[in-house]
Formats: structure tokens, C-alpha cells, sequence
């Protein structure tokens, strides 16, 4: 499959998987299981695959995040929240706000479709895809669809974060590129990520050295080609689940969830602007 495949498909999974972050029913969920404010959630709920995890390995598996945020949550939230009641509430909030979004119930061929590819991802150095992929199926179609989605979506991660990685770009410069970009705003991530003045500073003065921003941050000619190739990369590196798939059954998964995407954005749960880059168009 081509790399655009990896992209088109993402695209449409995405806003399946983003729910887990953005809509009041996850929020709602983690507070019942005892994780009150939302990066405790956040932190508890997407790190659980891994177990009772502490700050280091999650700082490094989730790349974007200052060490000193991720330590106030981590290891601190095991002690209201077991990794299992944070996995049982995770997906219980996020097929509440997809059933609330109106995504149908009778979803079970795009979550068949959906975990035949995850099932085929290439796991060797994408820690966070093979804990999202030794969890089990669910029996609801509309959990197995939304963890499928998951697994994928972090596959997808862990392969962007080593093409970072084997750039020398780290989670502040990476911030300021997609900042120039104009994804998202810069002020509002550096806090929502918990980085300080210092650090910020320190990654600007970075992308200009390297020609990838100008004096007011704004994306270079440069710097677009250096972000092309970045995402270019990724989906590179994000095609395998496609081409083992196979061209029809990809087709067929694409048709079943164009829909439910356009479902998901049309809720509003899923800001424009989000720090994922999921574009709504």
C-alpha cells in the first residue's frame, strides 16, 4: 500500500481514538474511577497498557511532555487508580461519547476490519503499540472498534516519535515545528505540555539555528521541507498494518469509517487546533 494509505486511514481513525482525550464522558469516567483533573486521567489512562508505570518510561514513550509534568502524575496516580480500572474506564467513557456522538452500535465489520490491521502492526521498538496490542478484543463492537483504533494510533506515534529521535529533534523543537506550522498555538502547548520559559526559549532559538523558523516563528521554505519529510517518514513507517491488510479490505475499512469520523468531528468533541494535528476538514 502506498504511504498515502497510512495517512488517508489515520485520518479516519483518529477522531475514534481522540474521544478518550477531549469528551466530557471520558473526563466523567476517569473521575469515577478516582482520577480527578484531567491529566491525571490522561496520564492514567493512556499509560495503562504499560502497568504501574512511572514517569521515566511514560516521559519517554509519550515524547512530548516535560519530565517535571509527567512526575506530578505519575507514579502518584496508582494509588486511586489500578492500571485495569483505568483500562475499564478509558473504554467506557470513550464508547459513551461515541454512542452520545451517534456512532451506531452496529459497527462489528469495521471493528472486525479495523482489528485485523492491528493485529498485523510491526511491534519490535513501538512500546506503547505492542501494550495496546497484547490487550484483548472486546466483545462489544464499538470497544473492540475504538481499542483497535488505538492500537493503530499509537503504532503510529511510536513510529513518528523514532523518526524524531533519529533527527535529534526533541519534544520542545518538535512543539515549535508544528507550532510554525500553524497547527496549533505555541503558548497553549508549551503550557499543556509543561514546559518552562527557559526551555521554550531555548527550542525557538533551536528551530531558527537550523533555518525551520524565521524571527517571528513562522514555518520556513526550509522548515516546511524538513516537516514534509517528517510526515512522510511516519506514514512510511505507519503502512505496514495497510499492506498486510491488503488493498480491498483497506478500501472497504476507509468507506466504514469516513462516516463515523465525520460523525465523531461534527459532535465537536474534537477541537480545532488539537495538539494531535488532526485536521478538521
Amino acid at each position: 500500500m502506498s504511504v498515502s494509505a497510512a495517512r488517508a486511514l489515520w485520518e479516519q481513525y483518529e477522531p475514534v481514538h481522540d474521544v478518550v482525550y477531549f469528551a466530557p464522558e471520558s473526563r466523567a469516567s476517569a473521575e469515577r474511577a478516582g482520577l480527578r483533573g484531567f491529566w491525571r486521567g490522561y496520564f492514567a489512562m493512556r499509560a495503562a497498557p504499560l502497568g504501574p508505570v512511572g514517569p521515566g518510561p511514560v516521559t519517554a514513550a509519550f515524547h512530548g511532555f516535560a519530565a517535571t509534568m509527567t512526575a506530578r502524575a505519575l507514579p502518584s496516580v496508582w494509588s486511586l487508580c489500578t492500571p485495569q480500572a483505568a483500562l475499564d474506564a478509558r473504554l467506557a467513557g470513550a464508547c459513551a461519547a461515541l454512542r452520545r456522538a451517534g456512532v451506531p452500535d452496529a459497527v462489528g465489520r469495521a471493528a472486525d476490519l479495523a482489528w485485523a490491521a492491528a493485529s498485523e502492526i510491526d511491534v519490535p521498538g513501538r512500546v506503547l503499540a505492542a501494550a495496546n496490542a497484547d490487550l484483548p478484543r472486546p466483545e462489544d463492537p464499538l470497544a473492540a472498534l475504538w481499542q483497535a483504533a488505538t492500537t493503530l494510533r499509537e503504532h503510529r506515534g511510536d513510529g513518528h516519535v523514532a523518526v524524531l529521535v533519529a533527527e535529534g529533534i526533541g519534544p520542545v523543537l518538535a512543539h515549535h515545528l508544528k507550532a510554525a506550522a500553524g497547527d496549533t498555538d505555541g503558548e497553549w502547548l508549551r503550557t499543556a505540555r509543561g514546559f518552562d520559559e527557559q526551555a521554550w526559549v531555548a527550542g525557538a532559538d533551536q528551530a531558527r539555528r537550523r533555518g525551520w523558523a524565521d524571527a517571528s516563528g513562522a514555518l520556513t521554505a526550509t522548515g516546511a521541507v524538513v516537516r514534509g519529510e517528517i510526515e512522510r517518514r511516519t506514514d512510511d513507517a505507519a503502512a505496514r498494518p495497510w499492506a498486510a491488510l491488503g488493498e480491498r479490505r483497506t478500501a472497504e475499512l476507509a468507506a466504514l469509517l469516513a462516516p463515523i469520523a465525520a460523525t465523531v468531528l461534527a459532535a465537536g468533541d474534537v477541537p480545532a487546533g488539537n495538539p494531535v494535528g488532526l485536521v478538521r476538514r
